[in-house]
């Protein structure tokens, strides 16, 4: 393929017009084994693999890790709008804020509050919002499964964070207060950098540590199943009919 002028995305198959976005590369192959026809390996360069196949409604999907945090989210997402994507949907992991949740289940955002650098420094100072529509499909692409699996789908504002292991006790309090249901590393700065670039844009996440108490992990077949029915309701939802980005 032509050197389209990346640095840390080398291209070895077309990128698709959309891409799912997990941030781990084990999940991107996961998702490209359980969502895709036909996977070819898009990237893995730096270890941020992707892969681009068919997805289940006939047209070409790549699903594209962008690695762990705000830094690395950004230049994946950056260097892929230079490649020619139009739609982002983040699907990832979150622990959650408040109780009511179970492992597994699935949370639409809305929007994510900057509490990390990257989105910071790119100028967010407020709630950061994805495109409506893509929420609204994915919103009902979720209920269809969720009633399937048998868990739950809330909906609403999540919190963004540079840091896992947080010494500050204080600042899920007071993300809680800012109306966020849970907490990930990813999704302000792809909402940001996505606004930036005029990008259709989107975020679903799935719980996997419940972080009212102690810290209660999920286990590794639950996590698989959830990560299969991240990918399924994402595709789900990109199948749907797409208004212009807002």
């Amino acid at each position: 393929m032509p050197d389209r002028g990346t640095i840390h995305i080398h291209p070895t198959a077309e990128l698709a017009d959309r891409a799912l976005l997990p941030g781990d590369p084990g999940r991107a192959l996961a998702l490209a084994q359980s969502v895709l026809t036909d996977p070819l390996m898009f990237n893995h360069h730096r270890g941020l693999w992707g892969y681009t196949g068919l997805a289940p409604d006939g047209l070409p999907l790549t699903i594209q890790s962008t690695g762990m945090g705000g830094p690395s989210a950004a230049i994946v997402l950056e260097e892929l709008a230079d490649l020619g994507l139009r739609t982002a949907l983040r699907v990832g992991t979150c622990g959650t804020l408040v109780d009511g949740f179970a492992h597994g289940d699935l949370i639409v955002v809305d929007a994510a509050l900057p509490a990390d650098g990257t989105s910071t420094a790119l100028g967010a100072t407020e709630p950061v919002v994805g495109d409506r529509e893509l929420a609204d499909a994915l919103a009902g692409a979720a209920e269809l499964r969720a009633a399937a699996d048998g868990v739950a789908v809330r909906r609403g504002t999540i919190a963004t964070t540079d840091l896992f292991y947080d010494p500050d006790p204080s600042r899920p309090a007071a993300w809680v207060a800012a109306g966020a249901l849970a907490v990930e590393m990813e999704a302000a700065t792809v909402l940001t950098v996505a606004a930036r670039r005029r990008l259709r844009a989107g975020c679903l996440l799935t719980v996997t540590d419940l972080l009212t108490g102690a810290r209660e992990r999920i286990d590794a077949d639950a996590l698989a199943a959830a990560g299969e029915r991240l990918g399924a309701v994402a595709a789900a939802a990109l199948a749907a009919p797409a208004g212009p980005a807002t």
